[in-house]
């Protein structure tokens, strides 16, 4: 007579405590994202520290919201293109976003961009930039 597999006997128990820390890490991501965002619009600066580009994208937000100081746009850029590894801090990306409309203006590459917010859809009509706390403009 037979043993059964290891498989059979621990298989189950194991794909659903993997299945149910895969569910933990998305939350904890969320939270991270969520509270780097409130941050950020409440103190109006670089908050650190930031979650990461994957703990964002695992988290489903995959725009940053950028904002330039030279004539006041608000642009999204899409997480996943950015030629960086993913265990890149978010505040670490504000020395390299430009504005592609100044930089035409003025003819040389302007970098006066300021990180405003992780967003999950892009800036359009229906989902519109992201605002400071009330009182302060």
């Amino acid at each position: 007579m037979g043993t059964k597999a290891r498989e059979t006997l621990f298989g189950p128990t194991i794909r659903a405590s993997a299945e149910r820390a895969n569910i933990a890490r998305r939350h904890a991501d969320v939270l991270a994202c969520e509270a780097w965002n409130y941050r950020m619009l409440g103190y109006r600066g670089p908050a650190q520290p930031s979650p990461t580009i994957g703990d964002a994208l695992n988290a489903g937000f995959g725009y940053l919201e950028v904002r330039c100081h030279g004539c006041d746009t608000h642009q999204t850029v899409a997480l996943d293109i950015i030629r960086r590894p993913k265990e890149t801090p978010v505040y670490d990306l504000e020395r390299y976003m430009r504005c592609k409309d100044c930089t035409t203006v003025r003819r040389y590459p302007y970098k006066r961009s300021h990180l405003v917010a992780l967003r999950q859809q892009k800036i359009s009509a229906m989902h519109p930039p992201a605002v400071w706390w009330p009182g302060e403009r």
